[in-house]
């Protein structure tokens, strides 16, 4: 195979299979991607103010819930979800492409969460102790205290994180191919079981 001819391939099959690539490939992982950083970040948000509560048992069920998260694969967290959430929710009036969706959706919106509620938690650590005490001492209380002083001043140290977290969520919707959900690796396989052609 010279240069030209694999170039010339690679022009028929975004001829023939633009839609696949670009409109649904590429949609579908954008799609994917967005309902799990905004889901992510609200469920990881819980998770972070959860994390920092007085009541002992509640800081260890998260504190044990966002490790062994943080320490599995991906790719068996969405084995788990394509196989187990259907048994939890009745999503049985989906097709199986949706069904496929949501499950691979779930599973990734629970493991953007635990990894969230962690840049979350530490970006309000970052925080120096000493802005919480002088606010305390002029008479805030601890939600006022929170939402007025630490949180604005941890958010310059939680945006950039957050936004690698949105990085990492458009590679991992790929492992979403195993389940045939459409993004873009779906679309790869499908052109290739068509075409033939695995390198173009």
């Amino acid at each position: 195979m010279t240069f030209s001819s694999l170039f010339e391939n690679i022009a028929k099959i975004m001829g023939r299979y633009w839609y696949v690539f670009l409109v649904k490939g590429i949609g579908y992982t954008l799609i994917l991607s967005l309902i799990v950083v905004f889901f992510g970040a609200i469920f990881g948000s819980i998770l972070a103010i959860l994390k920092r509560t007085k009541i002992a048992p509640v800081r260890w069920l998260i504190s044990a819930l966002v490790e062994v998260v943080r320490g599995t694969p991906a790719l068996l967290q969405l084995y788990v979800g394509y196989f187990f959430v259907p048994m939890m929710l009745d999503i049985k009036g989906l097709s199986s492409e949706q069904q496929a969706f949501a499950c691979c959706a779930i599973a990734l919106i629970v493991n953007s969460a635990a990894y969230v509620s962690e840049i979350i938690r530490s970006g309000i650590e970052a925080v120096d102790k000493g802005q919480t005490e002088a606010s305390r001492s002029l008479g805030l209380t601890s939600g006022t205290t929170m939402t007025k002083i630490v949180l604005p001043q941890a958010i310059k140290n939680i945006l950039p994180a957050l936004g690698n977290e949105f990085i990492t969520v458009i590679k991992e919707t790929s492992l979403a191919s195993t389940f045939f959900v459409g993004e873009l690796m779906t679309s790869y396989l499908i052109v290739k079981g068509n075409t033939y052609l695995s390198t173009e």
